[in-house]
């Protein structure tokens, strides 16, 4: 089941008012204005009226918001125990209007919101319920109340609406892929998480959020992870939140791609730990993509300051309750690489908290960071070059390889061109004479890079020799 908020204050007289300007849609003279909607299943036409700004309330179960309350935690706590208060609606209005990734910062999509409002009105109609939450809309409703509009448009649900219900048509309205102001990826993890602790199957909420069921698998090992860097990260009274990862959508993309890309399961826990420590402290997709499973035992380990440098562990033996067998244990890499990892995580935990923690904590915390900055700037500097130089020497191979395929295709076209003589002599003549040219370039070439020739340069040399 989902949260139950009640009803806001008011919502008698609120439920007067909506069924009377219903009721003078209906009796206007011209065809009444409806939005379609799907609800509990199965599209319905709802009216659409005019609504007071004021009069309307914030909907505090939306997944648009729900990673950012923790942004301020006495506020959050007050908008559990009263959601309807003008403290918690405020708070809600707040969130509605800053940036996702950084609740402290204005949303710069929030003022291009309102200047759209102010220059072309509404375009799309909001949707209630009839005790005047809105179900869609709370971030356009916030816009026109900081515009002093005195009304907004909105479509009215039926009478029977629950909260089961609210959350379900906002998560079909909000979570598809539209041209809407969009959900920030933490809370359509969130979105996804709640669903499937309803019971859910992928297959059911990918038709649901238009999406496909493997992206959810991949939201769903994310939000996993990220669930983990949390619970990793608690420092004393510090720890980070989900949100402090949202710009992160893109690298985690990528590291999950890589990840189930790998065979070796040790392997792929070395890669995973090193870059979620990058991930963590910001640096670029391009940066960390050089990352690989040897990253840590190569680059950085000799760079690491002392104070981040483990003993390598001796592997710990767990017993399974109940079985009396040994549980695998992490290797002792992985041990260390997650021990570094943890100490990023706390780090990053004390930075976020700012003006909560001590000045001299938060000075250390820095200081620690940024040595820990510079160790793996200088890493991944040297695993990039690393990187270039491996592909500079498979460039040279893989044009080989590339023509020979060249010459497979070759071999059909003149099978082809003999049944039907259409073979230009003259100029198949001339290529293969310009070929004899390149292979003898190529095997000069090659015999200067070459100290001791294998079986295909002996036979180049000899063909070229002829």
């Amino acid at each position: 089941m989902t949260t139950d908020f009640g009803v806001p204050p008011g919502s008698v007289a609120i439920r007067e008012l909506v069924e009377q300007r219903l009721a003078e849609a209906n009796g206007s003279a011209g065809v009444p204005e409806t939005i379609k909607v799907e609800f509990r299943g199965q599209p319905v036409n709802v009216q659409v009226i005019d609504m007071p700004v004021v009069q309307l309330f914030y909907n505090p179960g939306t997944h648009r918001i729900r990673a950012q309350r923790s942004h301020d935690l006495s506020k959050d706590e007050a908008l559990s125990a009263n959601p309807w208060s003008d403290e918690s609606q405020e708070y809600l209005h707040y969130l509605l209007s800053t940036q996702p990734a950084d609740p402290s910062r204005r949303d710069p999509r929030f003022d291009e919101l309102k200047d759209s409002l102010r220059d072309y009105k509404q375009l799309e109609p909001g949707l209630i319920t009839r005790d005047g939450i809105l179900v869609n809309g709370n971030t356009r409703r916030a816009a026109l109340k900081e515009l002093g509009s005195l009304t907004i448009r909105v479509g009215v649900l039926p009478t029977s609406c629950t909260w089961d219900d609210i959350h379900a048509v906002e998560l079909t309205l909000q979570l598809r892929q539209d041209h809407r102001r969009d959900y920030s990826y933490i809370n359509h993890l969130l979105a996804l998480e709640e669903q499937m602790t309803l019971g859910r199957g992928l297959p059911d909420i990918a038709r649901a959020f238009h999406t496909t069921t493997p992206a959810l698998e991949r939201d769903v090992w994310i939000l996993n992870n990220l669930q983990d860097l949390v619970r990793r990260s608690k420092n004393g009274a510090f720890a980070l939140r989900l949100m402090d990862f949202e710009n992160a959508q893109e690298k985690l993309f990528e590291l999950y791609r890589t990840v189930k890309g790998e065979r070796s399961k040790e392997k792929a826990d070395l890669l995973k730990e090193a870059r979620l420590a990058a991930i963590t402290l910001d640096f670029a997709k391009t940066d960390v993509r050089y990352i690989g499973s040897d990253f840590q035992a190569r680059f950085l380990d000799q760079r690491l300051p002392e104070d981040f440098k483990s003993a390598p562990q001796a592997p710990t033996t767990k017993v399974i309750p109940g079985l009396n067998r040994p549980a695998p244990a992490a290797a002792p890499q992985v041990a260390t690489a997650r021990a570094l990892t943890d100490a990023v995580l706390r780090l990053k935990a004390v930075e976020v908290a700012g003006e909560k923690a001590e000045p001299s904590q938060l000075a250390d915390a820095s200081k620690a960071k940024q040595n820990l900055l510079n160790a793996f700037d200088e890493a991944i500097e040297f695993a990039g070059k690393d990187f270039r130089m491996r592909k500079k020497r498979q460039a040279a191979p893989e044009r080989v390889v590339d023509a020979c395929k060249d010459l497979e295709q070759c071999v059909t076209d003149l099978v082809m061109a003999r049944g039907n003589s259409s073979l230009d002599q003259e100029a198949f003549d001339d290529a293969l004479v310009k070929l004899r040219g390149l292979l003898g370039r190529v095997a000069i070439e090659a015999s200067k890079s070459i100290e001791l020739p294998g079986e295909g340069l002996t036979w180049l040399n000899a063909a070229v020799a002829e």
